[in-house]
């Protein structure tokens, strides 16, 4: 063993321990809704070295790296035998996304890959890129994963090697290691962030989707839409609805998604979504939330003026900056919820809330208005009420 591979290799395998080791702590106060943690719980720096090196000196005698890692964000979460475990995008420098597991005995730090990344099944038309899985423990006893499949367009001109299409791929799995490829989800348009209601509604499966004119566009799309499937061996949504439109002049303007399956609470189905907007800087992506019925998870009873989470600091810069997103959370037996966000599609944080801190959010929390009039009058109401409290 020559001395430059043994001192990267003796190196590299430090750093990577120390980082995976790191404790994770809250940013405190906080705004009282959720408290984010400092350090992101997941980097491209987490992906095991075995898969990024070649271990071997005679084939790799200066240790160098042979599959590099872009990024790891939009992870799908859930907890399984006692873990917290994410599915997190990874995307190498080749600009492919594939599907890997971390977990994690606390959810907020320490989080390790599984030995390898998921083995995903292709349909008869493969797809060029997966990402962005949304995981579901459905009351039917599968686990599914639904994510976007992309695809050049076969109708682009000649030339073009940027024209997309988007479509709903799924696959689902008992045991988080075997998994049966489904076909995508047929519907009228193009889909991006479809996700799985958990349970059966009037008989069927129900998505929530995100209808779109294009790859990127929504166009004619007004916002989160709803549907049902009969058949999820042969699934086919047959009529959408808009359950959550987008507005002028708000954070959802441009076109929102939703993000994980919403939380069943006593008060509803909590939802955690994103909206963007368009600014001077390009794209601004943040998170908010709404709350569904009960009994009619398309009927919309709640939602709160502007975002949950907004990106701060360093979670403004990566590789597409000025981004949150989210596409999973979990929700623990003794309510507190851990929300997994990507920023930047660069890396994966974690806040930590409660169901009762977020409804407590969603339901007393002032609607947009659409004004800046009522904007301020929200503000003169909150100062009306300060004034009758001796603190």
């Amino acid at each position: 063993m020559n001395g430059v591979f043994e001192k990267r290799f003796s190196d590299v395998n430090k750093e990577y321990d120390d980082l995976l080791a790191l404790q994770n702590d809250p940013v405190l106060p906080g705004n009282g809704v959720f408290e984010r943690y400092k350090n992101p719980v997941l980097t491209a720096d987490h992906v095991p070295l075995e898969w990024r090196y070649d271990f071997n000196p005679e084939s790799n005698p200066y240790f160098m790296e042979r599959f590099g890692i872009n990024g790891v964000f939009n992870a799908g979460a859930m907890k399984w035998n006692g873990k917290y475990l994410l599915v997190a995008r990874v995307e190498g420098n080749d600009r492919k996304s594939f599907f890997a597991i971390a977990e994690s005995d606390n959810g907020v730090d320490n989080f390790r890959f599984w030995e390898s990344p998921i083995s995903l099944p292709e349909t008869d038309d493969p797809d060029t890129n997966v990402y962005d899985m949304r995981l579901t423990a459905h009351e039917d006893g599968w686990i599914y994963g639904v994510f976007c499949s992309e695809r050049k367009d076969p109708d682009a001109p000649v030339g073009d090697l940027s024209s997309a299409v988007a479509s709903a791929g799924m696959a689902r799995t008992k045991d988080l290691v075997n998994w049966e490829r489904l076909p995508d989800l047929i519907s009228k348009s193009q889909q991006r962030n479809v996700v799985l209601h958990p349970e059966f509604v009037e008989g069927k499966y129900a998505f929530y989707t995100r209808p779109q004119d294009g790859f990127i566009d929504t166009g004619k799309g007004g916002g989160i839409g709803w549907g049902l499937v009969e058949d999820i061996r042969q699934p086919e949504v047959k009529e959408e609805k808009i359950i959550n439109h987008r507005y002028y002049h708000t954070i959802k303007e441009t076109k929102n998604g939703e993000g994980p399956h919403p939380i069943k609470t006593p008060k509803g189905w909590l939802h955690l979504a994103h909206g963007v907007r368009g600014t001077a800087a390009g794209l601004r992506y943040v998170l908010y939330v709404y709350l569904t019925d009960l009994q009619q998870p398309d009927k919309l009873i709640a939602e709160p003026a502007g975002h949950l989470m907004a990106p701060v600091g360093q979670e403004r810069v990566g590789d597409v900056s000025n981004v949150l997103f989210s596409n999973g959370w979990i929700a623990d037996e003794d309510g507190t919820v851990f929300l997994y966000y990507a920023s930047s599609d660069t890396r994966v944080h974690v806040a930590v809330t409660s169901i009762d801190r977020l409804l407590d959010y969603c339901l007393n929390t002032t609607p947009d208005g659409y004004r800046s009039a009522t904007s301020v009058q929200n503000i003169l109401n909150i100062i009306s009420e300060n004034k009758k409290v001796t603190v």
